[in-house]
């Protein structure tokens, strides 16, 4: 009797058919947050402001809903592929959840359309919306120091079909190779290259700092100090000059020539001092060096790990690296340094600090390429560029929303994997009720997520004034 019951219990919760609902239900209501924030902060203005001109007859949908759109699929990250907006067109959960009506969805063929019209004079004005987004986010947290790193980002392109800009990169695989400006989280200036242009080609990152300096004390504080981190593919004494000239402080590895190496090789032992970095101990020395072509001696640290990982190393499998510096010079540089009470980072361990820095910096372009994707969709150079820049900006706007709504959810420098399967991919039910739209969730989401506080900082976010 009992085992009975309990076959009864059972059935009680068995599925015994399927059928199909009126009501318009969503897989991504964590959307609707990203929408009203992207709504409240002002941004979809300036995308306007920039970009309307695109539109060229009233027929054609609006620029700001297909900017929407876009940003959208990029932080949803359910599909890489463009065809994803013609399955997307079929839901009106999809579309109530964004804030737009069915027929203002686009279908993929108008989104390779709006790519394709990008010129290259309008290309480059994403550039100037993400340094206006970049002084938005440094007049919110207001640092004392500003730290700069550059570098290049290998787009791997290999399995793609034919692409325009598709070349040999370092990393012996084919794609793209754009030059990239990163501060914290963010990626505040770029420039999308070929792969084949290495990192200091040209006269690209001269031009992009002269920019940025400029930027940072005209809208944000004319006495900053600010302090440039590269490797040594920017290893260039015009670079060094730029900087010095422009009165800001930089920490770039050297490259270990053998005259260096013989150098040190004779230095005393008890001229070797030591940096303590958590596990890791480092030796280093303090010199000036003059390269054959240089105007002047540089101060340069050497340095050699005596640890990794909790294990200490033999003689012929130290990493030993090299850093030049302008810091702790004398010049202009060390002064804006004192004046904001910051005067320690021209001491030696903090310029190797500092430089090991570049670990973390570098982990925003593991987190973009998790975010986005590497194959870009396009056979021609133009509309990749436009696809790429939109990418830089949602994940941008991503990594703010995440500061300004979501740090009470999940921690702000948690991958787009993870805040998407917390706060993206929720199921949701759209209702009309006395004239309103509400967005419904069940309650173990309410709860766990706090929503309805989310909801209320969607609502009053930090304005973006445009810069």
């Amino acid at each position: 009797m009992e085992r009975k019951n309990e076959r009864s219990k059972g059935k009680k919760v068995q599925i015994n058919g399927v059928g199909i609902t009126n009501d318009t239900l969503t897989s991504r209501g964590g959307l609707s947050l990203f929408v009203r924030y992207l709504d409240m902060i002002g941004v979809m203005s300036s995308l306007n402001s920039l970009f309307g001109g695109i539109r060229k007859s009233r027929k054609s949908q609006r620029v700001e809903e297909i900017f929407k759109q876009v940003l959208c699929h990029f932080v949803d990250g359910t599909n890489r592929h463009l065809v994803h907006f013609d399955k997307l067109k079929e839901d009106a959960g999809y579309a109530g959840g964004i804030e737009s009506r069915p027929e203002e969805l686009v279908s993929s063929y108008s989104i390779k359309r709006f790519f394709n019209r990008f010129s290259w004079p309008r290309i480059w004005l994403f550039r100037r919306l993400l340094q206006g987004l970049f002084m938005w986010r440094l007049k919110l947290k207001k640092p004392d120091v500003i730290e700069l790193n550059i570098d290049t980002m290998v787009m791997n392109n290999n399995e793609a079909e034919v692409r325009h800009g598709v070349e040999p990169t370092y990393k012996k695989e084919k794609g793209f190779q754009p030059l990239q400006m990163t501060w914290e989280r963010f990626i505040v200036d770029a420039v999308f290259r070929g792969g084949s242009k290495h990192s200091n080609h040209g006269d690209t990152v001269e031009k992009m700092v002269r920019h940025i300096v400029k930027k940072i004390r005209t809208k944000y504080r004319s006495n900053i100090p600010i302090i440039i981190k590269m490797d040594s593919g920017f290893f260039d004494q015009k670079l060094f000059e730029v900087f010095e000239e422009l009165h800001i402080g930089y920490v770039v590895s050297g490259k270990l020539y053998d005259d260096i190496k013989d150098y040190v090789t004779m230095v005393d032992v008890a001229e070797w001092k030591q940096y303590l970095n958590k596990k890791q101990v480092w030796d280093y020395i303090e010199f000036m060096d003059k390269r054959g072509s240089w105007k002047k001696a540089r101060r340069a640290i050497y340095c050699r790990p005596w640890y990794e990982d909790s294990q200490m190393l033999m003689d012929f499998a130290r990493p030993d690296t090299i850093l030049y510096t302008n810091l702790g010079r004398g010049e202009t540089i060390d002064e804006l340094l004192t004046n904001a009470g910051r005067h320690d980072l021209i001491v030696a361990e903090k310029v190797i600090e500092c430089a090991h820095g570049r670990g973390r910096d570098e982990l925003v372009h593991r987190a973009f390429k998790d975010f986005g994707h590497e194959e870009l969709p396009f056979k021609r150079f133009a509309p990749n560029a436009t696809y790429y820049y939109t990418m830089v900006l949602a994940f941008f706007l991503f990594e703010s929303f995440k500061e300004d709504v979501c740090s009470t959810v999940i921690p702000i420098t948690a991958y787009a994997t993870t805040a998407r399967r917390t706060l993206i991919d929720i199921a949701a039910k759209i209702v009309k009720k006395a004239g309103k739209i509400i967005l419904k969730v069940n309650s173990a989401t309410w709860n766990s997520l706090k929503f309805n506080v989310l909801w209320e900082k969607c609502k009053t976010p930090p304005l973006f004034v445009w810069a």
